[in-house]
């Protein structure tokens, strides 16, 4: 093709590639589509083949819909809006606060444990008639 000037124009060439039939590329679809394509449909009901074009238009299969309606109906409203792939990775800080929290709380328990066996050794020695006097700490 030549340009106005004589030069020719170099234009870009279509790729010869062709695909695979089925290797499209997989849809994901939010929660807010989904919704409005089940308010579509819920109002072609009455008319003949207006959810078959709306299905068309969208490139959607009867399948899909019959599952979505499913899942809204069952209350599955929050699948609709899953997030996808990995969980956030947790800082450095997080996994130590994590770690401390449970440390705290395994010496809590101990020392709760540690406070009973004292209380009882008390009532014990109470007992035999060897009553055990407070110590300073204690009274304070």
């Amino acid at each position: 093709m030549k340009a106005p000037s004589g030069k020719v124009q170099i234009t870009a060439v279509p790729s010869p590639e062709v695909r695979e039939p089925g290797t499209r590329a997989r849809r994901a679809y939010t929660a807010d589509y989904k919704m409005r394509v089940l308010k579509e449909a819920d109002l072609c009901r009455g008319e003949a083949g207006a959810v078959t074009a709306l299905l068309r238009r969208e490139g959607l299969y009867s399948s899909l819909l019959s599952e979505w309606r499913k899942q809204r109906n069952s209350g599955a409203l929050s699948a609709f809006s899953q997030k996808r792939g990995r969980k956030p990775r947790r800082t450095a800080e997080e996994i130590e606060n994590e770690g401390l929290r449970k440390q705290n709380a395994m010496l809590a328990e101990k020392l709760r444990q540690a406070n009973l066996i004292i209380e009882a050794q008390k009532k014990i020695a109470e007992i035999l008639g060897n009553p055990i006097r407070p110590t300073a700490a204690e009274l304070s």
